[in-house]
């Protein structure tokens, strides 16, 4: 009888020590950011009840949800008839639980089954991973890691400007440089479309004038028309195109496209408080450019994620030099909460897509040597005499805080030294009958290659 070969289910992966260590790597950074900021971390289960997740993500999205089945005989308080009535029917009656689909709908029901505990303003970030019962292809899986943060029970935009510092922070201390934090306000795309003449239909238009840079002033007109915009209405989208100027010159030259649009109004004085707080912030996105000379934070008023779910400021952030989506966005919402009967509670809050930044380290060979090393230092021993002789060496090492291992056998200097190269661990302490006779071990840089003999206090002084 044959062995079965093992394998994974597809859009799932393995990850080996070296990329689990480089994702570790990113994930502390971005932790360290959220908890300097006040974020508090929140974890919740794999599984929620069904109910607690379908019709929150659309038709489309409750197909991709993956059910569990009930425990036992989940077909015993099933008939005949459940099964004639279709899947759906079905699903309700053998599965009572489903792996989570995202952390936002869990996040709310966590809000609302805890709103008299916890503390509001609530500050919250989420890193663990997701399921969606999806079509595995490239970059697109069942399981992956979603990045979340969010601050709920307030409306305050000094909230916008934090996470606009936060997310300059994380990408700056990975060592990317060359990145833009899109801004732009659901209310400055509602007043546009109101100001032509096209009250809600901002997202048609926002697809189209998406494109200018590639399709030209003509090919985003004749793509309005064919989405039934009207000629005039067309017409008055022109001044959009000659947007230019700082950010702030943006928003006077949006002043007078907008006019007296309610919701315009309300969205450049959004705005506008945004980069106040970010200057009395003396935050660094509002100095820093790009390797063109652009600003890092800009305004961009074709940016339309989340229309049918943000409410107030949106975000999106790409870097620049590499083909890449953008690795972060996020925006205001009115009423998270609602779904679960508690409505009136606004948030803001954005994710890290920490599957593209990994993509984008790994291209631009921005991991530095340390985000793979777990072992510091590696003792190699010839014989039982100095395997003995090492272990309270071992142990010194280790109370000094220093990552260490020994070679559990008495095997060949080239098989040692190769296991080091192969782990890539900086420095090897050889101890044989001469280093114990002496007292000072050698202290070998496998880096520099150079070699030192030295006491055990000397290595660890070095070593730290």
């Amino acid at each position: 009888m044959s062995k079965e070969k093992p394998s994974i289910p597809k859009g799932t992966r393995d990850f080996g020590p070296a990329v689990v260590a480089k994702r570790n790597y990113i994930f502390g950074v971005i932790r360290r950011t959220f908890e300097k900021f006040g974020y508090l971390p929140l974890e919740t289960p794999a599984m929620e009840q069904l109910s607690v997740l379908t019709g929150k993500y659309g038709d489309e999205g409750d197909q991709l949800i993956f059910k569990v089945l009930n425990s036992g005989d989940f077909l015993s308080k099933t008939k005949q008839e459940d099964i004639e009535q279709g899947y759906k029917h079905l699903t309700r009656k053998i599965s009572e639980k489903a792996l989570r689909y995202d952390l936002t709908v869990p996040f709310a029901r966590f809000v609302v089954m805890n709103r008299n505990e916890i503390t509001f303003p609530f500050k919250r970030y989420q890193i663990q991973p997701v399921w969606r019962a999806d079509r595995p292809q490239k970059g697109r899986y069942r399981e992956f890691y979603q990045c979340d943060a969010d601050v709920v029970g307030t409306n305050s935009l000094l909230c916008e400007a934090e996470i606009v510092q936060m997310i300059n922070e994380v990408l700056t201390h990975l060592g990317l440089t060359d990145f833009t934090i899109k801004i732009n306000h659901r209310g400055v795309l509602a007043g546009i479309a109101e100001a032509i003449g096209e009250k809600g239909r901002e997202g048609e238009i926002c697809v189209a004038i998406d494109k200018l840079d590639k399709i030209g002033r003509e090919g985003v007109r004749k793509e309005l028309l064919e989405r039934g915009i009207s000629e005039e209405a067309v017409g008055k989208l022109e001044p959009l195109y000659d947007l230019n100027g700082s950010s702030e010159n943006k928003l006077e030259q949006l002043q007078s496209i907008l006019g007296e649009t309610p919701e315009g109004q309300r969205g450049l004085n959004d705005l506008r408080d945004v980069w106040t707080y970010l200057e009395g912030l003396q935050s660094k996105a509002l100095t820093a450019q790009n390797e063109s000379g652009e600003e890092r934070l800009m305004l961009d008023v074709t940016l339309a994620r989340g229309l049918s779910y943000y409410t107030g400021c949106i975000f999106e952030v790409k870097v620049n030099n590499v083909s890449m989506g953008s690795i972060s966005g996020g925006g205001r919402y009115d009423n998270l909460t609602g779904m679960f009967g508690l409505p009136g509670v606004s948030g803001v809050g954005f994710s890290f897509g920490v599957d593209r930044i990994y993509d984008v380290l790994e291209e631009l060979q921005l991991f530095p040597d340390s985000s793979q090393q777990s072992t510091r230092a590696l003792i190699v021993q010839f014989d039982k005499e100095a395997e003995k002789y090492a272990l309270p060496v071992l142990q010194q090492l280790r109370d000094a805080g220093i990552s260490s291992e020994i070679y559990p056998e008495a095997a060949k200097l080239k098989k040692q030294m190769g296991y080091a190269d192969q782990k890539s661990i900086p420095y090897v302490i050889l101890i044989g009958s001469e280093e114990m006779a002496s007292g000072k071990l050698k202290l070998r840089d496998m880096k520099q290659g150079e070699q030192q003999d030295l006491t055990v206090d000397e290595i660890i002084a070095k070593l730290k």
